[in-house]
Order: structure tokens, then C-alpha cells, then sequence
């Protein structure tokens, strides 16, 4: 068995709304080029596989067939706008072969995923899928299709009863929600923050799915300036209850990296640190609940020198059981590389300085701290429809 597939493909750089847009494929190019750099695919228990490009036929079991219509019509030369289907707004320009491009991600994570449930692989990585944002019917947040959803759709039909999927994203991972709303069989967990600040606008404590599916849908909604201590503290209060209550046969999980202090477009305060503390945590849970069956995911991230390189370097690196030493020095070649392409070197070390140290929920809360009211609001949400006390589990 592989300890780890990675899925990568010279394709996903086509995934390209434009110079201007924040999404740019540089940030795909620097994080493969740096995994390369540390020699984290140079083992003989870790693949490296292409892509397979989603068929209609798989895309149709997320999205409605007029919708992949509309995604191929748009994506000629020269592309055409579809409003109707969120195809030509600011947030996802249409560009020349857009279909072909979205649908060389989803089929690499729905593949990603077969292979973790098939035994070839025990854990897998895509990080340029986690595009959580698409619906069925729409594109949406720079999402086109949905590969999150694809890949949780192949797990349960190679035969998973339950799917768990923790989103640790700063945007609510909305599309995914939506789609498996009612579907008790399917956990979604996302930690954002909060809708009042920041795009999609959902995903408050009160959404907890519908009906067979009530308190499969979890939310946890930060306050803006969130740091470490305060989200990894409500990460632990919340996702571990619950995998344990729920019993997945796999789990999947999206790693945006946008919740960083340094990104551009929202506005907590998270290091690096902490995000490979939520990443290794995530590792020892799939262990712990799922039976090791991993599938982990990228998303946003939009400080693509400084951050997203570094964290998803990390990602990969928990993924294979050889974790980066957080002071070791970046490697000096990749960071050349980086100045010659875009005029300065990055960061130095896998580290911010920051410990990753946080309060456990089990030495009480405090209700004048905003963070563990949005923790309290979730856990009095879900918590009694999973068995479970929202005080003290």
C-alpha cells in the first residue's frame, strides 16, 4: 500500500481566471514546486499520478447535465459569459477551456478518493481541489465544479456508510453543505468566519441541515481576528466529539489556507503554525475514527508566495508520516526560484514562531469571549442530535 498518492497534473495550471484574479495558478506552481524541492515525492511509498478528467456522466451525479452544458459553452474561443449560471462575474471570469481544466480536478479528486477506500493508497492528496464553493446548478467563489462533493459521492458508492468532512477553509463551505443538506449519512463540518464579514454570507450556528439530515450540517463561526489559540481551541472542542459520535468509514477534508493573518481577502489572524497543527490533527483523527481512509484537499489561499506554498508543503508532508521540522530553513533553491519570478524570496523557515497552544474546551469557557460564544452556539446546535452533551462532551 502507498502511504500516500498524491494527485498532480500540468493541467490544473489551466485553472486560470487571469492575471488579476487572486486565484492565481502560481500558487498551484510554487507549492508542487516546493514539495518537489523537499523531496517529499522521492519515495518509494508515495505516487505521484496524473489526473483522470471528470466525465459527464460522473459531473452529473453533482451538478445538473445543463449546467456542465453551460460550463463547456462558456470555455471556447472566445469564452462566453452565462450569468445565469455564474459563469462571467467577477469571482469566476470565463476563460478558454475552463470545462477541461475543472474537470481534470474533479476527476483527480474523486480518483484520489477511490483510491484511499480501495486500499491502494492510505492516505491521498489533491491540493488543487477543495473548490467547496460550486453548486449544482451554478458556479460560485471561484469554484466551477464541485470536486469535494464528486469525491464524496464515489465514497459512498464504493460502499461507505458514512462520510465525515471537516472544511477548515475561512469561507463557509457552502456548496458542500448544500449539496448533501439532508443526507444523515454525510457530515459536513466547516470552521469560518462568520458570514456578516465575509463572502458566501451562511453558515451560522443554526444551520444544522434538514430533514433526515438535522445536525449533519455543523458550522462554527468565527469573529474576525480569530488567532491561534482561540481557533484551535474551538477545532478541538467541536470536530473530535463529534467524528467520534458520528463513526465515518472515511473522512475528507479541505485545507484553504486563507485564514492565515497575511491573506488578502478575509481577516483572521491565523500562522502558519496553527494551520499545520489543524492538519496533523486531522491526520491523527482520520486514524483515530475513520480507519486511516484520508482524503485531504486544498481550497483558498491567496497569499500564494508567503503562506500557501508552506502550508500545503506541510499538508503533504503529515500525509506521507514525514512531517517538516517547523524551524528547518526553506529550501534556498525554491526560494531563488521564487525571487527570479516574482521579485522576493518568501519566508525563510516552515515556521511563524507561534507554539500552537491553546486552552483545552474541558477547562471551562467563557461567555464574554466571542470565540467560545460561537463555540457554545454550535455545540448547543448539534450536539444534543448526536448524543451528546453541549457542556461537557
Amino acid at each position: 500500500m502507498e502511504a500516500l498518492r498524491l494527485i498532480w497534473d500540468d493541467a490544473f495550471l489551466r485553472y486560470d481566471f487571469g492575471p488579476r484574479h487572486p486565484m492565481s495558478p502560481l500558487r498551484l506552481e510554487l507549492a508542487e514546486l516546493l514539495i518537489r524541492e523537499l523531496g517529499l515525492l522521492a519515495h518509494s511509498d508515495v505516487a505521484v499520478t496524473p489526473s483522470q478528467p471528470a466525465t459527464d456522466e460522473i459531473l452529473h451525479q453533482v451538478h445538473e447535465p445543463r449546467y456542465v452544458e453551460a460550463v463547456r459553452a462558456a470555455s471556447g474561443r472566445p469564452p462566453v459569459p452565462d450569468l445565469a449560471h455564474g459563469l462571467g462575474t467577477e469571482d469566476v471570469p470565463v476563460f478558454p477551456g475552463m470545462h477541461d481544466a475543472s474537470a481534470a480536478i474533479a476527476g483527480g479528486s474523486r480518483a484520489a478518493a477511490l483510491a484511499v477506500w480501495s486500499g491502494q493508497a492510505e492516505h491521498a492528496v489533491n491540493f488543487a481541489g477543495g473548490l467547496h464553493h460550486a453548486m449544482p446548478d451554478r458556479a460560485s467563489g471561484f469554484c466551477v465544479y464541485n470536486d469535494v462533493a464528486l469525491a464524496i459521492r464515489a465514497l459512498k458508492g464504493e460502499g461507505a456508510r458514512r462520510v465525515a468532512y471537516v472544511d477548515v477553509d475561512v469561507h463557509h463551505g457552502d456548496g458542500v453543505e448544500r449539496i448533501f443538506w439532508d443526507d444523515p449519512e454525510v457530515l459536513t463540518i466547516s470552521l469560518h468566519e462568520t458570514g456578516r464579514v465575509l463572502f458566501p454570507g451562511t453558515g451560522d450556528a443554526s444551520d444544522i441541515g434538514g430533514g433526515a439530515g438535522a445536525g449533519s450540517a455543523v458550522n462554527v463561526a468565527f469573529p474576525p481576528g480569530t488567532s491561534d489559540a482561540g481557533w484551535l481551541r474551538a477545532f478541538h472542542a467541536v470536530v473530535p466529539p463529534l467524528l467520534r459520535a458520528f463513526e465515518p468509514d472515511a473522512l475528507v477534508t479541505q485545507h484553504g489556507c486563507d485564514s492565515h493573518v497575511l491573506d488578502p481577502l478575509a481577516h483572521m489572524a491565523l500562522s502558519i503554525d496553527a494551520q499545520r497543527a489543524s492538519y496533523a490533527a486531522l491526520h491523527d483523527l482520520a486514524h483515530e475514527f475513520a480507519g486511516g481512509r484520508w482524503l485531504a484537499l486544498g481550497g483558498g489561499g491567496y497569499e500564494v508566495v508567503d503562506v500557501v506554498p508552506r502550508a500545503w508543503a506541510h499538508l503533504v508532508a503529515i500525509a506521507e508520516h514525514r512531517p517538516l521540522d517547523p524551524a528547518a530553513r526553506v529550501p534556498d533553491g525554491w526560494r531563488l526560484y521564487v525571487s527570479e519570478r516574482v521579485g522576493r524570496p518568501g519566508a525563510s523557515r516552515f515556521t511563524d514562531g507561534r507554539d500552537g497552544a491553546y486552552t483545552p474546551w474541558s477547562k471551562g469557557s467563557d461567555p464574554a469571549d466571542p470565540v467560545d460564544r460561537a463555540v457554545m452556539a454550535t455545540r448547543r446546535a448539534v450536539f444534543p442530535l448526536h448524543g451528546l452533551d453541549p457542556w461537557f462532551d
